[in-house]
């Protein structure tokens, strides 16, 4: 009961954040590009701040010994979900593109947003093996979910070129800088230690306010009487989760508590925002995945403590 409302206490403090940035969006308060304005803070400063920072105190000698077993594990997770998620998309829409949308949902939780601020909340001792977790999920996003689910049928094809530039991102680049800093033990003067926790301190809040005023337009009606919408939901917060739970009890890797919590909490969160904010840059019909982020954000207020209950 302890570890349930634990969580549940933190996972109300992120929904509350969420309400904030959907209330001030709502009435006016922020302006009509806040999304976008928040969503280049969030990706070029915050979550960059909050890798290299993690990296910085953790990449040491001991912990990359162990890493290529956090990497293969997550890769080998994302490629049995593939499959699984492709065809389940298939019983929930006709259209191609939404199939790509509930495919995409399916195969990717919110490990980003949502994920790092709950690990960094709950689990700081293992936010190090997290991040090395998602790295695999996060090249798959780049070179395969992106360009070939969330842009497929627009004008804009992408190239090999274009998807190898989508590496260099800043959360890379802060993750390299905070690799050479950590592996070599280079001094850093205390104000560049202060301006990276204080940048990685806005992270959590930030990215919950941007997914309140991201989900604003969605047709409220539609949304909660989708059928669908609740199955790739619960198939999302509560299935995979489980049938992870249940399976990794006969594999001996998951003994390692570190990489079970990580595998956990990057499958045990809500569907992910991408899938409204790459279509809504082409001009496409983004309320499927709108629907899909309000309703599993809002069921993963009860999902989420039970899950990790559960794992508890």
């Amino acid at each position: 009961m302890t570890v349930f409302v634990s969580t549940l206490n933190q996972i109300a403090v992120l929904f509350s954040l969420i309400a904030a940035g959907f209330i001030l969006a709502k009435l006016g308060i922020l302006p009509e590009n806040a999304s976008k304005t928040l969503a280049k803070l969030e990706n070029t400063i915050f979550l960059p701040a909050l890798v290299m920072g993690t990296f910085i105190e953790n990449f040491t000698l001991e912990r990359i010994r162990s890493a290529w077993k956090i990497l293969l594990v997550s890769l080998i997770m994302e490629l049995i979900v593939i499959p699984v998620a492709i065809g389940l998309s298939k019983l929930l829409a006709r259209d191609k593109y939404t199939q790509n949308i509930y495919t995409y949902g399916l195969c990717f939780a919110n490990f980003g947003f949502m994920g790092n601020a709950v690990v960094s909340a709950m689990f700081p001792e293992i936010f190090f093996e997290y991040l090395i977790f998602t790295l695999p999920m996060w090249s798959i996003i780049y070179v395969w979910a992106v360009p070939v689910l969330l842009m497929s049928d627009t004008e804009v094809k992408p190239t090999v070129r274009s998807r190898l530039k989508a590496f260099a991102n800043p959360m890379l680049i802060g993750m390299l800088i905070g690799m050479i800093i950590g592996l070599f033990g280079i001094p850093m003067p205390k104000f560049f230690t202060a301006v990276v926790d204080s940048a990685s301190a806005c992270m959590s809040p930030v990215a919950m306010i941007l997914t309140g005023v991201t989900v604003l337009g969605i047709n409220v009606k539609k949304t909660f009487t989708d059928w669908r919408i609740y199955t790739a939901s619960v198939i999302r917060l509560v299935l995979i989760p489980l049938a992870f739970i249940g399976i990794a009890q006969l594999i001996p890797v998951f003994e390692n508590k570190a990489l079970f919590t990580s595998a956990l909490c990057a499958l045990a969160m809500p569907l992910g925002i991408n899938t409204i904010v790459v279509p809504s840059a082409y001009g496409r019909d983004t309320s499927a995945a709108a629907g899909m982020a309000v309703i599993s954000h809002v069921l993963s207020l009860v999902t989420i403590p039970v899950i990790f209950t559960l794992m508890g």
